[in-house]
């Protein structure tokens, strides 16, 4: 007699318990990262030369890099607008950040509409007006 073949348990490999149950994950939540996989690295395609394949690991790395940075830029202006007491982030708070942390400063070299210059007097002038007064 024939022998009856069955399929193997559902716990892995080819064959599924059942397709109802499996759930679309993005890219972005099995990476555990809030900046979108999939976007960055369909952008990463069309901004490559055209002859330059991109893996699917640099656009988590990507996303991961950007994700990280807004994180900082944002944790800095924040506790600038707090400082402040303002409960809004404006350009003048992300230019506080930015300029009052040296790495970002460093990395971040455009000038911010609406953020204003940093506060500075020279200690120079500080000192002449002091001789002056006294």
């Amino acid at each position: 007699p024939a022998k009856s073949v069955t399929a193997p348990a559902a716990s892995g490999g080819k064959y599924k318990a059942d397709a109802a149950q499996k759930r679309i994950q993005s890219r972005s939540s099995k990476a555990g990262l809030q900046f979108p996989v999939g976007r960055v690295h369909r952008y990463l395609k069309r901004h490559t030369k055209s002859a330059t394949r991109v893996g699917a690991k640099a656009a988590v790395y990507t996303a991961a890099v950007l994700e990280y940075l807004v994180a900082e830029v944002l944790e800095l202006s924040g506790n600038a607008a707090r400082d402040l007491k303002s409960k809004r982030i404006s350009p003048r708070h992300l230019q506080l950040a930015i300029r009052g942390d040296d790495e970002l400063d460093l990395l971040v070299k455009a000038t911010i509409a609406g953020g204003g210059v940093i506060p500075h007097i020279h200690k120079q002038l500080l000192e002449k007006g002091a001789k002056k007064s006294t």
